[in-house]
């Protein structure tokens, strides 16, 4: 499994983050849209979900170790309007995520930042992010 791939497993193994983010917790895919993520859409009046998206970041040598590096990750986090969901789930995302060996050859995971009450303006919804570095062996 690829970094992305155990982060979400992660995840999805919440339940109680997977009851919030009803839309779903997706990577592998450039952007949420009812091509790439129908799961993120209501199928019959065609509105969001609260659903993530993690994307992975440029990766960085770690001096001092062979293969190491600092990989770092975001996870965008959705929601049609309002941001009690998003920010719940940011709550628990931090919890699942921050300070653990997520992933094969991770040595840590860090929080990095959190963004909170962004507006989507071409996806017309309420957006919110968390950047973390996991460090590890590659």
């Amino acid at each position: 499994m690829t970094l992305s791939d155990d982060i979400k497993a992660v995840l999805v193994a919440d339940t109680s983050l997977a009851a919030l983010l009803a839309g779903g917790i997706h990577n592998d895919v450039e952007e949420i849209s009812r091509a790439n993520t129908p799961s993120a859409f209501d199928s019959s009046t065609k509105e969001w979900k609260p659903c993530a998206l993690i994307k992975l970041g440029t990766e960085i040598p770690l001096f001092g170790y062979d293969r190491s590096v600092q990989t770092p990750f975001t996870i965008y986090l959705y929601q049609r309007q309002g941001y009690d969901i998003i920010e719940a789930a940011m709550d628990l995302i931090y919890d699942d995520l921050h300070k653990s060996q997520t992933g094969t050859n991770v040595w840590e995971i860090f929080h990095d930042a959190s963004v909170y009450q962004l507006r989507d303006q071409a996806l017309d919804c309420a957006l919110a992010s968390q950047r973390f570095t996991a460090t590890r062996l590659r």
